[in-house]
């Protein structure tokens, strides 16, 4: 029941609908070439490890340092530094003469340059009112003009969304037309809930103390949880220093109030509606099941702990070198309470509120490296110092001397020069011992001799199906896999395989609420799963009233424990493409630890003591054969079960059995040719000891 919902007309539909960055006045882009000596080559070996610095002064940017002048640590050991670089940014040219991504593996690659900024503009729409979202548009303009850069990316993201719908561009519309069009989206002091959820809550206990506390709660939440899914998601998509400009008015980091579970009795006021009638009653054996879902809500928003939350998010920020700048738009509030249907608090506890809100903005940028502008009328200054802090850094290189354990490890930058204060990157996750093994594959295969077409052709699709490996070297909060296909009949049809992270809070398993989204943004079916106890995996099929057509589509999840105390999302784009052809595949396996079970998966990486099976949608029983190939495309004399399997829902697979205990820990690829379409599928996977 905590949910999120859409922005409707709104915001967050114009940027789930396209890139909104940029602004129509001059950008910001590298030095000119003739001003800057020919830029390093930042190499990839998996003990290579990247650290951009941002040295002040008296909160000034350090232009002169040199090589010499720095000292790094890993994990309290010195380094030596074999690369240096300072990268200032200046003002750009044009924005048609930027180059846009096309896909989104355009972008992937592009967020991974090391000189490519990155930067995501937080809308915290349930913390902000009509009037600060109206006062911080000009500033905030004006800031992003100096301080993007021709090369950086910038995503745009509300509590509403999910990390994985950010839409990194260099260059759109403008983001000034967007706030001017859209000058209301703080939504703080509404007096009227738009939010159905809200709506419920007024509803079940009418419009006092009970339900504000039940809808502040919810809202603390969501915004929280929406910060934690953005580190998690920058985390996965590049080392080097992320940027949030986090725009709210702060929080207040709700803990534990038994006496708001407690409000369940008879006293409570209710309201509801007769489900025979359609009148608005306050018998509660009529009103329904509503007044259930919202006592289940109470209890669990009465027993959330966002301070802890908040102290998670603030070490998972630190580990995907991810820095926030806070804004309040409020500028010097007076006031922490709103003008609204409830008598204001007294002023004491109002105050201390008020302080509660800002202490957070402050704590949030000084626990990661960043500028809080908070308490000032003086926004446009603020922000001046935080173009100031990022317009010039250096970059630093060097091959870690520690272990390729997969361990965090801690990074320690130090200056020379008395008085300069630094602000780099906390740590990194090391790799581990697989992927040097895969590197130096992939390192052979680029050395070999020139390719013919075919060949290359070849290279490139073994690449492509190798490449989603990488990320598993950073651990997520939930991963998803998903197929596209046909049924027979030429029913089309969705699977979606999603897997919890290692975390202890999944221990107990997870409720899983999975949404369809069109190319448009609507959604077009929705999807219960649960991840039992112990497997943290789910499986869910889409049911759709209208048959589906061939496009792009998004499936967004949301997890949450029983308690509602911990929650995830994750979103996964997929195609569904002409009939009878499928898009990827169910990844299952089965092994001691499944408990000997079949158990679909999304963690591509297995043991040796195990066995996979890979299962693809086809409408057809014509026969198909697999193989195996090594990480360069050779085939291996390992055999792979092949069969046609139909389920009771109507289904049919293609399915691929091997057991793994013949192959050395290394990556591999199963190839499933044949069928009705007489396509050709790769599926790479990861043997680990």
């Amino acid at each position: 029941m905590l949910r999120g919902r859409s922005f409707g007309v709104s915001i967050t539909a114009v940027l789930l609908a396209g890139p909104i960055l940029t602004s129509s006045s001059p950008l910001a882009t590298s030095q000119a070439a003739q001003d800057q000596p020919p830029q390093p080559t930042f190499r990839t070996e998996v003990n290579y490890v990247r650290v951009d610095v941002y040295p002040t002064r008296d909160q000034m940017p350090v232009t002169d340092l040199t090589q010499d002048d720095f000292e790094v640590f890993d994990n309290g050991t010195l380094q030596k530094i074999e690369q240096f670089e300072r990268v200032v940014i200046r003002a750009a040219g044009p924005q048609d003469a930027r180059i846009e991504p096309n896909t989104v593996r355009e972008s992937r690659s592009m967020l991974e340059n090391s000189r490519s900024r990155v930067f995501v503009l937080f809308l915290d729409t349930y913390h902000v009112d009509v009037g600060g979202s109206r006062n911080i548009k000009d500033p905030l303009v004006n800031a992003l003009d100096k301080v993007i850069g021709a090369d950086d990316l910038v995503g745009v993201m509300t509590p509403q969304m999910a990390a994985g719908d950010i839409a990194f561009a260099r260059k759109t519309t403008t983001i000034e037309g967007m706030l001017t069009r859209y000058w209301h989206w703080g939504e703080r002091d509404r007096l009227n809930a738009v939010d159905s959820q809200d709506q419920l809550y007024e509803q079940c206990y009418s419009i006092g103390p009970i339900a504000t506390e039940m809808i502040q709660r919810r809202h603390e939440k969501l915004t929280l949880d929406a910060l934690q899914d953005l580190v998690t998601f920058l985390r996965g998509v590049r080392e080097e220093r992320k940027a949030v400009l986090a725009i709210s008015d702060g929080w207040l980091l709700f803990g534990p109030n038994p006496v708001l579970a407690d409000k369940g009795g008879a006293d409570v006021p209710r309201i509801g509606v007769d489900p025979r009638n359609g009148r608005i009653t306050t018998d509660r054996s009529r009103i329904g099941t509503a007044i259930g879902d919202c006592d289940s809500d109470r209890i669990r928003l009465a027993q959330i702990d966002d301070d802890a939350q908040f102290r998670r998010l603030l070490d998972e920020a630190n580990r995907s070198n991810t820095s926030f700048y806070p804004i309040d738009p409020r500028g010097l509030a007076v006031f922490d309470t709103p003008i609204g249907p409830n008598p204001p608090p007294p002023i004491l506890v109002d105050q201390k509120m008020l302080q509660a809100r800002v202490t957070s903005l402050r704590t949030l940028a000084d626990a990661t490296d960043g500028l809080a502008i908070v308490s000032t009328n003086n926004i446009a200054n603020g922000l001046r110092r935080v173009v100031d802090d990022l317009t010039s850094y250096y970059l630093l290189g060097y091959y870690s001397s520690g272990k390729l354990d997969g361990r965090f490890h801690t990074i320690t930058v130090r200056v020379k020069r008395r008085g300069v204060s630094v602000r780099a990157r906390r740590g990194y996750l090391a790799a581990t011992e697989a992927d040097a093994n895969a590197a130096r594959s992939a390192a052979a295969v680029g050395t070999s001799a020139a390719l013919s077409p075919a060949a290359a052709a070849e290279a490139r699709a073994i690449g492509a199906a190798l490449s989603p490996l990488d990320g598993y070297a950073r651990p997520l909060p939930i991963r998803m896999h998903a197929a596209a296909g046909w049924k027979p009949g030429n029913a089309a049809a969705i699977w979606t395989v999603g897997e919890l992270g290692p975390g202890p809070e999944w221990r107990g398993g997870a409720d899983a609420d999975l949404s369809l989204l069109n190319a448009a943004g609507a959604t077009i079916a929705t999807a219960s799963a649960r991840a039992e106890s112990g497997s943290r995996g789910f499986r869910a099929l889409f049911a759709t009233e209208q048959p589906l057509a061939p496009g792009d589509y998004r499936i967004r999840a949301r997890v949450k424990t029983g308690d509602a105390v911990t929650s995830a999302t994750d979103t996964l784009r997929i195609t569904l493409r002409d009939a009878p052809e499928a898009t990827g595949g169910i990844f299952v396996r089965h092994g001691p630890s499944t408990t000997n079970r079949d158990l679909a998966t999304s963690d591509l990486r297995f043991r040796r003591s195990e066995q996979l099976r890979v299962e693809v949608p086809t409408p057809s029983n014509a026969a198909f054969t697999a193989r195996l190939l090594d990480r360069t495309g050779k085939p291996l004399a390992i055999p792979i079960a092949a069969v046609v399997r139909d389920d009771a829902d109507g289904s049919r697979w293609q399915v691929a059995q091997l057991v793994l205990a013949p192959l050395a820990p290394a990556d591999y690829v199963i190839e499933i040719a044949g069928g009705s379409g007489g396509e050709r599928s790769l599926f790479a996977f990861r043997v680990i000891p």
